[in-house]
């Protein structure tokens, strides 16, 4: 077992204070957005070896799946991620452009596609999906728009994924003025406040223009489905899915990749053609991770993806003897709450604490944890992992 050293981002809708606490750091005043774990070469951890600290990569090689640390104060962009199909095609072209892989403008970083799932360490508030056409229709008839009733006269014509998609091209093609969209925003802050709101889709806009005044993304959130994790709760994103979070923290899972197409809420680069290009199986309302469970004391959350599942152990004195994590060659395990010692196979023993993680692998056996507190742990799914149940998201 190697403990990890872990980069951190800085980007502007981090929280000041969830992370710091989380890590049992004192808050600098900065936002803290995400704790990166893996061998991402954009962002990549190490760990102490004899000859000093040295990449992860070095003893692990490239591992398939990264974790993150996220906590949000504010809504991030709206987004997609790729398929493997055009997460290659797209870095390729990008490559043989020459722009530099760390280029505020590149859009494809590396060239494999990103699967994520979000297990919530607080309450945590996502969009997700493409709301049904005559949710969607309900949401747009009450409000005082113009442009929103040109959008219904087009769902009517052309209900149904293809429909949706069309909108969301033409909002991002010929983007409204910030007037128009303070008009709507508007209309959804008076009704709701006459107690009216359809899937908190009217708050969702209200509370998304506090934050990015006149952008596009208000409206875009209109047509997508709200979504709130409570801790111990998970949900998966698979590539093409649409969606923008909103506040709170979780561990993030996701395959290492770090492609992102953005088209809303955000001062990063946007690419819209290319988030239209990768919208896919859009109006499934099946994203919650219903875990299965693996002994007495541990939940696995695996979404049949081939890069990673996430097991969650309940460590107690109820069992003495410690509680087994599932077994696999290459781990990432996270302390998330409490503290709780790591024993491997050959009875090493490693004290985590909140925050804390290490990297174990094939060497180290199957782990224990005990001691009282909770261990997330990463890892690539064997033969012998069940695929979690993926259940409607309302």
């Amino acid at each position: 077992m190697r403990r990890l050293h872990n980069t951190s981002r800085d980007y502007d809708w981090g929280s000041t204070v969830d992370i710091p606490r989380f890590l049992r750091d004192d808050p600098a005043g900065r936002p803290v957005a995400e704790v990166w774990m893996g061998t991402h070469p954009l962002g990549a951890s190490s760990v102490d070896t004899d000859g000093g600290r040295e990449p992860l990569a070095t003893v692990s090689g490239d591992l398939p799946f990264m974790v993150k640390l996220l906590a949000a104060s504010r809504p991030l962009s709206i987004q997609v991620h790729p398929s493997a199909q055009l997460a290659r095609a797209g870095f390729d072209q990008e490559e043989a452009a020459g722009v530099p892989v760390d280029a505020p403008h590149r859009v494809y970083r590396d060239p494999h596609h990103k699967p994520e799932m979000v297990y919530a360490l607080t309450t945590f508030d996502t969009l997700v999906g493409f709301r049904p056409t005559a949710e969607i229709l309900r949401v747009l008839t009450a409000i005082e728009s113009p442009l929103v009733q040109s959008i219904v006269e087009n769902l009517h014509e052309r209900p149904g994924f293809t429909g949706i998609v069309r909108v969301v091209e033409r909002l991002l093609d010929d983007k409204p003025d910030v007037e128009e969209v303070d008009r709507v925003v508007e209309s959804c802050r008076r009704l709701h406040g006459q107690g009216i709101d359809i899937k908190r889709a009217y708050a969702t806009a209200v509370e998304i223009a506090e934050h990015h005044p006149g952008d596009v993304g208000i409206l875009i959130s209109l047509l997508l489905n709200r979504l709130t994790l409570q801790p111990g709760e998970a949900a998966f994103l698979g590539a093409g899915i649409i969606h923008a979070h909103l506040q709170g923290m979780c561990l993030e899972v996701m395959a290492s990749s770090d492609n992102v197409l953005r088209a809303g809420l955000t001062t990063k680069h946007l690419d819209p053609v290319g988030l239209v290009r990768c919208l896919d199986k859009g109006m499934s309302r099946l994203a919650r991770v219903t875990p299965e469970l693996f002994g007495f004391s541990t939940d696995v959350f695996s979404p049949d993806v081939e890069e990673f599942a996430l097991s969650v152990t309940q460590c107690s004195r109820a069992e003495p003897d410690g509680a087994p994590l599932p077994d696999a060659p290459r781990r990432i395990v996270v302390c998330t709450g409490g503290e709780v010692e790591l024993v491997n196979a050959t009875g090493d023993r490693e004290l985590l604490k909140r925050g804390d993680a290490v990297y174990a692998d094939e060497n180290d056996g199957a782990l224990v944890g005990v001691g009282t507190g909770e261990l997330a742990q990463a890892y690539s799914p064997t033969a012998d992992t069940p695929a979690a149940e993926l259940t409607d998201l309302v």
